[in-house]
């Protein structure tokens, strides 16, 4: 575990928390270390879940199939981020969406509970980090909010332009990356992956952009 010290200190969740600090944490939350292998499970819909989890390693889609096996991709993990918050309170339920590693992963399990109560000593950096879980639940709220943006488009053009928008401006300029391959960006924007593609091409024709592979520059 020690060897992710490091790493956690670059998350959210400890932000402004030494190293040392953390060190002295980790046994009193209870921090567990799990491996995935790509394509595995690290949580499934109905789950019960005690735990705020960070992803030390690898990349993880948070996702969601019906019936039929259509998939939608809630979110993305990426290294250093915190997930699983948004079960926090006692009563919060189940797991709603699937958690699946998309990459060989490790995830950090960290107790919910002994992270949200401060121990007898009140110890400085264990009242930071509950500070910035708070902060990091405002963010995920705002994210999604944002995401909710895209959805409520109602063609696919302005999902796509919504969504490439977000990231020029995320991104600080008009060429940029996005973390998605064709049919996890369709997931993502719950739309069809050929109807999505033919707008791209058409976009693409009028001379709104230019793309190859995943990278996107907006003319």
């Amino acid at each position: 575990m020690k060897e992710f010290i490091t790493i956690l200190k670059k998350t959210v969740l400890f932000s402004g928390v030494k190293e040392n600090e953390i060190e002295a944490m980790l046994s009193c939350l209870q921090a567990r270390k799990f491996s995935f292998k790509k394509g595995e499970f690290v949580l499934s819909q109905g789950q019960r879940l005690d735990n705020i989890l960070i992803l030390a390693k690898g990349k993880l889609h948070i996702q969601q199939d019906d019936y039929w096996g259509n998939r939608s991709i809630i979110n993305i993990v990426n290294p250093r981020e915190m997930f699983g918050e948004a079960y926090a309170a006692p009563e919060s339920g189940a797991v709603m969406n699937d958690v699946m590693a998309v990459e060989d992963s490790e995830v950090i399990f960290f107790d919910v509970k002994k992270i949200l109560t401060v121990c007898s000593s009140t110890c400085r950096f264990h009242t930071i980090v509950v500070q910035n879980l708070f902060y990091a639940i405002s963010e995920r709220n705002r994210r999604l909010v944002q995401k909710l943006g895209y959805m409520s488009k109602r063609t696919t053009r302005e999902k796509l332009i919504a969504y490439l928008s977000d990231q020029a401006k995320r991104q600080n300029g008009s060429s940029f990356s996005i973390p998605f391959n064709r049919q996890q960006l369709a997931d993502f924007l719950s739309v069809d992956r050929s109807a999505m593609s033919n707008e791209l091409c058409k976009m693409r024709n009028e001379g709104l952009i230019e793309f190859d592979k995943n990278h996107f520059t907006l003319l």
